[in-house]
C-alpha cells in the first residue's frame, strides 16, 4: 500500500480530484463517508451525539438529522469541539481499519480528510499530503450555487476549519482547482505520475 492524504477546504473539490484518482486506479477511504457510517444508529457516535446534543438532532427515520446537528455545531465553538470529540475517534479508529485491510496490497489508498493533522502522517501510514486548493470566494460560490448553503452557513464552515495558507504550508504537492474541468482533468493526470514516481522512489 502506498498511502496518499487527500485534503482542502470544503467547497476546493476534493471529492472531484479523488473520483478521478479512483478511476485511475486508487482505493479510496473517505472519512466523510465514515463519518456518516459511525453517527448511523448502533454506530459508535450515534448515542454519545444524541446524550450531548438532545433528541432534537433525531430525525423522523431515527437517524442523525446531519443539517440539524451541523446548524447547532457549527454557530458554537464548543458545541463544534463537543462533536468532534464525539466523532472523531471513532472515525479514526474506522478509517486504521480500512487501512489495514488494505495495507498488505500494492494499491494506491487515498485517505480524504477534510480535517488532517500532522498525527494522521504516522497512524495511517502517509507516503504523501496533497492539497486541492482553490480561493477561498470561489468556494463559497460553490458552496452557495451547488450545494445550496445559506453564505453566512459557508463562511461558518470555512471558519471552523484550518486556514488555507496553514494547510497549504503541510502539502507535498497541491492541486490547483481554480479552472477549468479540463484543467482539473489534466492536473489529476500529473498528481497520478507524481504518486507513481514517489512510491517508486526508494524507501517509498
Amino acid at each position: 500500500m502506498f498511502g496518499v492524504a487527500l485534503t482542502g477546504g470544503i467547497g476546493s473539490g476534493k471529492s472531484a480530484v479523488s473520483d478521478r484518482l479512483v478511476a485511475l486506479g486508487a482505493k479510496l477511504i473517505d472519512a466523510d463517508q465514515v463519518a456518516r457510517e459511525v453517527v448511523q444508529p448502533g454506530g459508535p457516535a450515534f448515542e454519545p451525539l444524541i446524550e450531548r446534543f438532545g433528541e432534537g438532532i433525531r430525525a423522523a427515520d431515527g437517524t442523525i438529522d446531519r443539517p440539524a446537528l451541523a446548524e447547532i455545531a457549527f454557530s458554537d465553538p464548543a458545541a463544534l469541539a463537543d462533536l468532534n470529540s464525539i466523532t472523531h475517534p471513532a472515525i479514526g479508529e474506522r478509517m486504521q481499519e480500512l487501512r489495514d485491510e488494505l495495507m498488505k496490497t500494492d494499491h494506491v489508498v487515498v485517505f480524504a480528510i477534510p480535517l488532517l493533522r500532522r498525527a494522521h502522517r504516522e497512524t495511517l501510514g502517509l507516503g504523501a499530503v496533497v492539497v486541492v486548493d482553490c480561493p477561498t470566494e470561489m468556494a463559497i460560490d460553490r458552496l452557495v450555487k451547488d450545494r445550496g448553503m445559506d453564505r453566512q452557513d459557508a463562511l461558518a464552515r470555512i471558519a471552523a476549519q484550518v486556514g488555507r495558507e496553514k494547510r497549504l504550508e503541510g502539502a507535498d504537492y497541491v492541486v490547483d482547482n481554480s479552472s477549468s474541468i479540463e484543467d482539473l482533468d489534466a492536473a489529476v493526470a500529473g498528481l497520478w505520475a507524481w504518486i507513481e514516481d514517489r512510491r517508486a522512489a526508494p524507501g517509498a
